[in-house]
């Protein structure tokens, strides 16, 4: 797993999600699908390994309602495209009073909401991924924590990536204090995301949220080869 950690100049949170065996007993591809935090904190360095890495899309993983100024920077290469979409919605008052007014909102504990509340926006990301332009395609959020994590998990069940596996890649994404509330809640992360996975058809719930075969097919092939 921590082979797949990357240093960027700038920032703190990045890894490919080539290097994980499938169900089928296959690899997932190196450069091709990568997460992280906010590029906006990236140095010269840094954007320079990002292009040299083979980096040709950006997806910034945003929630309406909510100004991000950490999530705004603008790539210094023209052949670097940058697509926004918004996985969230804090105008969702119920979601809001919920899982943003508490310290929940940090652990993955509101995934299994925001699955039921939002297969478009998921499956806009996937939509996203599936017709970029040759090239890796990175993803992020702020820290690449929730909703990096979210889409990741959606990402690696698609390709087949066992939910032990899928648990790992979260954990590589240290947070004392999430793991401390989830304590608090009488839970872990292995539980909270084994649980949100437990029962999750990951084509039919893509497919119900607008993606296509063809897309999700090219996911595949992007992760597979």
């Amino acid at each position: 797993m921590t082979e797949r950690v990357l240093v960027w100049d700038g920032c703190r949170n990045i890894r490919d999600l080539g290097g994980l065996r499938t169900s089928d007993g296959r690899i997932t591809r190196w450069r091709a699908v990568v997460r992280s935090d906010t590029p906006a904190r990236l140095t010269a360095a840094g954007w320079s390994a990002v292009y040299d890495y083979g980096i040709r899309t950006i997806i910034s993983l945003r929630t309406d309602g909510m100004q991000e100024d950490a999530l705004n920077f603008t790539s210094p290469y023209p052949g670097l495209t940058t697509v926004q979409a918004a996985i969230e919605d804090v105008t969702d008052k119920e979601f809001v009073q919920k899982w943003a007014a508490t310290d929940l909102w940090s652990t993955p504990l509101y995934y299994k909401d925001a699955l039921r509340r939002w297969p478009e926006r998921h499956a806009a990301v996937v939509s996203a991924i599936a017709r970029a332009q040759p090239g890796g395609v990175l993803f992020h959020c702020v820290r690449g924590h929730d909703r990096t994590g979210i889409m990741t998990l959606l990402l690696l069940a698609l390709v087949g990536v066992a939910p032990e596996e899928i648990v790992a890649d979260y954990a590589l994404s240290a947070d004392p204090e999430r793991d401390e509330l989830l304590v608090r809640e009488q839970t872990s992360v292995r539980d909270v995301l084994l649980n949100a996975l437990d029962g999750l058809n990951i084509e039919r719930y893509l497919e119900m949220g607008g993606a296509s075969q063809s897309d999700l097919a090219a996911v595949r092939q992007r992760f597979l080869g």
